[in-house]
């Protein structure tokens, strides 16, 4: 296989965090190629982070492109649109171009039953979870399964309202009943190299969750008079800069993710390339975690000329998907391609 870097393109859905994937991979001097609908190209156009756009009718028909991608030697770049619209077992079971991290690993992060055995054998610190209704005794947050960005997600405080509340939704078996932790909400991205072996901490965000965050504006008594039903969906990402001394604490969490990922049956590579863990940081700086995503976030967005912490470490602006790029340079130019292929 070439070493050349002008033999391979970086590949992705225009959707998420394709802006920096893309604008990292023409930095890194890779061919970058945006695919789009003819709704979704307009930002790529504009922002002018592709090196070629190519448009299908919907996300869905990803497939149809494939031997395109596969023509022009492109490495497809997973972020939560992609696995959302294609689906992991698809993803894993159909896709022949060539992709950019363990697809098995997303197989685990889709499914929260799953993901929890993973993240139980690395020893997070994981809220309780509700095996039935019934158990309900105190504040809980209803979860679906799959990349939705918060989608549906609800608070119940009793049975009763959980039942209530479930009503409106389609499939009523797909979700997690989840202790409702108070504390500020932290999410941690990270990069694992699969040419070193480093674990790097890329940035930090907390989310915008859409009325969650705004209905504290209104008073509690307005809320009840409206009938106020909080939504967690999730419109933007807010840069965080934790404490400095909470540093080794989420660099020893990163590292023992990573370490039980190489257990996981169906990834044998384990995890590599970038992640997220999302928790929560309680009154005692506790970080329990409730999820993680194997794959970019788009958290990373706030952070498309670096972070203060790829800053420190690179001394040049380093978004994740930049790092990406990076990642994929060294892999080709030193034949290592198919160490980061999955």
């Amino acid at each position: 296989m070439s070493n050349d870097i002008n033999d391979f393109a970086i590949a992705t859905l225009g959707s998420h965090t394709a802006l920096q994937i893309l604008k990292g991979a023409k930095e890194e001097g890779i061919k970058a190629i945006a695919i789009c609908t003819k709704e979704t190209r307009k930002p790529y156009d504009s922002f002018g982070v592709a090196d070629e756009i190519i448009e299908i009718d919907s996300f869905e028909n990803f497939f149809e492109i494939e031997k395109i991608l596969m023509e022009k030697n492109a490495i497809v770049i997973p972020h939560g649109s992609f696995v959302s619209y294609l689906g992991p077992q698809k993803i894993k079971d159909n896709l022949k171009a060539m992709h950019y991290g363990s697809k098995g690993i997303l197989i685990w992060e889709s499914d929260r039953s799953m993901e929890r055995v993973w993240l139980q054998d690395a020893g997070l610190n994981l809220p309780r979870i509700y095996q039935t209704p019934e158990e309900i005794d105190g504040p809980v947050i209803i979860k679906f399964h799959g990349a939705k960005g918060g989608f549906g997600y609800f608070i119940a405080n009793s049975t009763q309202e959980f039942y209530e509340r479930i009503k409106k939704f389609k499939d009523p078996d797909d979700y997690v009943i989840q202790e409702y932790i108070v504390g500020v909400p932290m999410y941690v991205h990270y990069f694992q190299s699969a040419l070193t072996g480093e674990l790097e901490i890329m940035s930090f965000d907390k989310r915008y969750e859409s009325n969650a965050d705004s209905i504290g504006r209104i008073a509690a008594k307005d809320q009840l008079d409206a009938g106020i039903q909080t939504s967690y969906t999730i419109t933007g990402n807010i840069p965080i800069v934790v404490r400095e001394s909470m540093l080794p604490m989420f660099f020893k969490i990163g590292e023992d993710v990573v370490a039980a990922s190489k257990k996981l049956e169906g990834a044998p590579k384990g995890l590599y390339g970038p992640f997220c863990l999302e928790g929560i940081i309680d009154p005692n700086l506790n970080f329990r975690v409730f999820e993680i995503s194997a794959r970019i976030v788009a958290g990373t967005n706030p952070y498309t000329n670096g972070s203060p912490y790829t800053w420190l470490k690179y001394n040049e602006p380093m978004s994740t998907g930049r790092r990406v790029a990076r990642e994929i340079k060294t892999a080709i130019q030193s034949g290592r391609l198919q160490d980061i292929l999955g």
